[in-house]
This record gives C-alpha cells, structure tokens and sequence, in this order.
C-alpha cells in the first residue's frame, strides 16, 4: 500500500554555497499583466543555456541573483528535494483572462534549467467542498488509455476514459476498477474552476548532473502546502492538486526524458502521448528514447517541439515527481491560454 503522505519527509530551505544566474532579456509572457521572463544565452537550451525566471510586477521576482552559465545550486527561496528544488509562486486569480499563451516560436537558447508550470489545489471527495475524483479512487499500478492519444486543441488532455465509475467497466481496459466519474469532473483538473480549484504558478529547478542531464526528484512532492485550500485535515501536507507545465525544446538526436511519480502523469511530445501513467497508483516509472520514437511522434532532428506535461495527486499517499531528461529546452515555461469554468 501507498505510505500516508503524513510519513514523507519535509521539503526544506538550503543556502546554496554559490549562485550562477544568467542576465539577459529572453522570452515575456504576459500574465494578468504581469510578465513573466526567460533570459536569454547563445550556447544552447536546458543542457547549456542560462535563466533567469521571474515576476516582474508588485509580487517581485520570486529569486534574483547575478552571474552566467547555469543556475548550479538552489536559487534561494526555493524548497530542496533530494535532488532540484521548486518554489511556489503567486496565486493565480480564478476568473481573470490568464496568460496570453504561447508567445511564438522561440529561437535557440533562451532557456537555462529553470522551468515556470501551474499547480492547482484542491479537496478531498470527503470534505464539503470537494472534488468526486480526488480521495476516491485507488490501485497499485498504472492505467492507459484515460486520455486521448492526441493532446486537445486546448493544449489540455482530452478525456478517453473507459474506466468511469458507474459504467460496465471491461475488466482488460479497467482491470483496477474504476479511475475517474465523469468528463465533466475530469475537465476541472486542469482548468481554474471557481470553487473546486485554486491555481498557483509553480517554479521547478532541475539540477545539472555530472553526465550531461537534468534532474528534478522529490520523493515528498507538495508544492502546496500551507497553500490554496490549506493542508488536508488529518495530514501533514497539502496532499491533492494538479501540474501542469508547457515547454518547447530542440530536436537534435540522443535525448531521452524519463519521468516517474504517482498518481496520474500524462506527457505530450509534439501533441502525441508519450508518457501514458493514468489513474491513482503507486510510484511508477517510463522513459521515452525520442530517437527510437521519432516516427510515432513525428518529429525530426534539427526542429523545435513542445512538451506538455500533467500530473495528479489524487489521494492522500505518498507523492513523487521525478524528471530526468537532457533534452534542450528552448522555452522557460509558458501558461496555455486558460478556459475558466
């Protein structure tokens, strides 16, 4: 069985010894208007660029430091995992326009290993309030096929699931009984609904190790906490919400991205699935060779592509987000044109 997500360890501040943030002007995107920016370096994405992400606004940037090259150890603000960090930005009004979306193609390098993505909060099925997909559902391994092959021309995933409760489940395609209740239920995981939500922008720091990749790994992964609805009662942490992160990288053969966590993980490569980890289950893991893949994803070296990512935390269990990839990233993190509910 999955541990209580009051077992995990705390995530904790640590002062980096030494700071590397590069300085420049990159991508904007503007949110609410507040602007969000990416600086910009000459030698490449993820595996060589540098970034800088932050609030320009009254909310202030949430790190700031001087130098160049990568940001080689925790920004400051930011929560350590056992490997990377990740700080919680500032909520994200339910009912305003949101970001204006993707804002064009950009050119190479002008993104370091800092990422900008989405959390939302929310409850529990068992408190008033709460959510029917959230503190229901629970099995021991991945479900397919929840989502739609293609990612949704809204970039959001688009609901395929067979495994509704409810419904004569095939016990093949379902074979841990139901995951989910309606399409309805499962369109608010990723759009800000008022009163069954509450969204956050995210930033996650992606640590460069001595073979070249980037990794993010938390075994006690709660962005949340003391945050949104507040900690689940009874828990330690603030246990259900969703990630959302919208990124674009360069194509140049040899990259891999591996991803593993628990509950529901979905990872769109140049909109096809390439991550298929639905359903409430334990830690689980997948890895994508995208050169083995190419011709499934329809991509070809020497292009950009996006990456779309999305995660759920939809029980009060042990939550892992664990990315390692040495993929170029050529885009600091984007918020997708938001459909408030």
């Amino acid at each position: 069985m999955a541990r209580s997500c009051r077992l995990g360890p705390q995530a904790r501040l640590v002062a980096p010894a030494s700071l590397l943030l590069a300085l420049g002007l990159g991508l904007l995107v503007s949110c609410r208007g507040t602007a969000y920016v990416g600086t910009e370096s000459s030698s490449g994405g993820l595996g060589a660029g540098g970034a800088m992400l932050g609030v320009v606004g009254d909310a202030g940037p949430p790190f700031a430091g001087v130098g160049g090259g990568l940001v080689s150890h925790l920004p400051p603000g930011f929560a350590a995992a056992e490997v990377g960090g990740f700080q919680l930005g500032p909520a994200i009004v339910q009912g305003e326009a949101g970001a204006t979306g993707d804002p064009g193609e950009p050119s190479e390098g002008e993104c370091g290993n800092i990422l900008l993505g989405e959390v939302r909060d929310f409850k529990g099925e068992n408190e008033p309030g709460g959510h029917p997909d959230f503190e229901v559902f629970l099995s021991q391994v991945a479900t397919p096929h929840l989502v739609r092959l293609a990612l949704g021309g809204d970039l959001k995933p688009a609901y395929a699931s067979l495994c509704e409760a409810g419904s004569a489940l095939d016990p093949q395609a379902c074979p841990h009984g139901p995951e989910t209740t309606t399409q309805v239920n499962f369109d608010e995981w990723y759009r800000n609904t008022t009163g069954k939500n509450l969204a956050y922008l995210a930033y996650f720091w992606f640590e460069p190790q001595p073979n070249g990749q980037f990794l993010f790994n938390s075994s006690s992964f709660f962005p949340l906490d003391d945050a949104g609805f507040g900690n689940t009662p009874g828990f330690a942490h603030n246990c259900l919400f969703t990630t959302e992160l919208h990124t674009k990288f360069k194509y140049s053969g040899g990259e891999t991205f591996e991803f593993t966590g628990d509950d529901d993980v979905w990872v769109f490569i140049n909109r096809h699935l390439a991550v298929d980890l639905g359903g409430v289950h334990e830690r689980q893991g997948s890895q994508i060779d995208l050169d083995a893949s190419a011709t499934e994803l329809g991509i070809s070296k020497g292009n950009v592509y996006a990456l779309d990512l999305f995660q759920a935390d939809r029980h009060t269990a042990f939550s892992t987000f664990r990315i390692l990839t040495n993929l170029a990233f050529v885009n600091c993190g984007f918020l997708e044109p938001p459909v408030v509910k």
